[in-house]
């Protein structure tokens, strides 16, 4: 088995793992501008674990040599939401065009979880990874048995079940490291902060601006909303997401407790903006970085104003302009660095395992002969931790590394 790690190696974004001559992932970071992975692969299939761009992102730019390309029904669905929404922000200086994901759409073989399919030298099977709607954690099984993570969730949230982690034994594991050393905060008492927050923002005559990923916590938020008794409005596209998202029930906790709050939330139309602003309003929308989107309409309206609140629900990448928020406390609109005097806070509703959930997928694959650590900021610290615990050969590696296992 040789391994070739192509991007996500030391860093959140670009995810790519080459394994023979199977794609695991061909992802882009979401930075300005964008970086991709490592290129020069000829892979004959592609395993996408799910839709969100550092994952999926730069798939459609292989289809010159039309792989066989396998993900859930519902990943293919937001992927080309995705897609479509990307390169309409950067203006087609992507490495792909609209014909490339049309043909992308025409090479993906719907594949649902625990279901096996053969890719070249393997058998394969997707496993139910709790992340975000379809996603997956991915197992091949040849001369040697790999689990690949992808992005994991061993909690389960409103709009998901904890990821599936019975998994037959592996011989190799590569497993996401975004949280380790990082434990997330009781869900239900963030819950009770996050809604406190709001309705004093609220009380106070502001507007309280919900920054979210379009797919999962967008969701995810309007159900906690609602389930407190928040009528709330939805601008972006996680209005798209949503209707894609309810298409497939198998894929969530509870279909009909997700139609029931869409049904409640109030769509946004462009034009309806600046009045739903003149009143004290919850509004939930994108994007989830403020790397464009709706929610700049709303931050420039708004972020001289100390009653209003912007209340970031999920990770900020480096070099995003969630990230100057959270560190400088100003933002790039239009070219112009903007001082937020409004409020700002930070909600930790991850959709990844934290440190106790990654030793958990950890512990389950203990007897494999080495264990990969990617996707985080500190894979060092993490395969350090695994080997000293477990005494396996635990790496972090880097982009551009190749690997051989006889």
């Amino acid at each position: 088995m040789r391994l070739r790690f192509l991007g996500g190696c030391k860093e959140v974004g670009r995810s790519a793992i080459l394994i023979d001559e199977i794609l695991l992932d061909y992802g882009m970071k979401v930075s300005n501008p964008p970086s991709y992975p490592l290129n020069g692969l000829r892979p004959s299939s592609v395993i996408v674990s799910h839709a969100h761009l550092d994952h999926s992102g730069v798939v459609a730019n292989l289809m010159d040599l039309k792989p066989n390309v396998f993900m859930t029904p519902v990943t293919r669905d937001l992927s080309l939401l995705l897609a479509k929404d990307s390169l309409k922000i950067t203006q087609g200086t992507l490495p792909f065009g609209p014909e490339d994901m049309q043909l992308l759409m025409q090479q993906v073989q719907p594949t649902t979880y625990r279901e096996e399919f053969q890719v070249k030298g393997y058998s394969a099977q997707l496993f139910d990874a709790g992340h975000i709607p379809g996603s997956s954690s991915i197992y091949l099984d040849g001369e040697k048995r790999l689990f690949y993570t992808g992005d994991i969730n061993t909690m389960d949230t409103r709009l998901l079940n904890e990821a599936d982690v019975k998994y037959p034994d592996v011989d190799v594991l590569i497993v996401e490291s975004t949280y380790f050393g990082r434990s997330h905060p009781n869900r239900k008492e963030l819950e009770k902060q996050f809604v406190d927050s709001i309705t004093q923002t609220l009380d106070d005559g502001g507007s309280a601006i919900i920054p979210c990923f379009a797919i999962s916590r967008t969701q995810e938020i309007l159900m906690i909303l609602d389930s407190y008794g928040l009528r709330s409005y939805i601008d972006g596209m996680g209005i798209d997401a949503s209707q894609i998202i309810e298409r497939y029930p198998m894929y969530l906790k509870n279909v009909d407790k997700l139609r029931d709050t869409l049904d409640n939330a109030m769509v946004i139309e462009p034009n309806q903006r600046s009045s739903v602003l003149k009143e004290p309003s919850v509004i939930v929308t994108t994007a989830g970085m403020l790397n464009g989107g709706p929610v700049l309409y709303y931050l420039a309206k708004k972020y001289d104003d100390p009653k209003s609140k912007v209340l970031l629900t999920g990770y900020q990448i480096e070099g995003t302009n969630g990230r100057n928020a959270l560190e400088r406390r100003c933002i790039n609109i239009n070219g112009k660095m903007l001082p937020l005097n409004m409020g700002l806070e930070y909600y930790d509703f991850s959709a990844h395992a934290d440190d106790a959930g990654l030793k958990t997928v950890v512990r389950r694959c203990k007897n494999a002969e080495v264990i990969f650590a990617v996707h985080g900021d500190d894979t060092v610290g993490f395969a350090q931790w695994i080997q000293d615990n477990y005494g396996c050969n635990a790496i972090a590696p880097k982009n551009g590394d190749e690997i051989m296992l006889d």
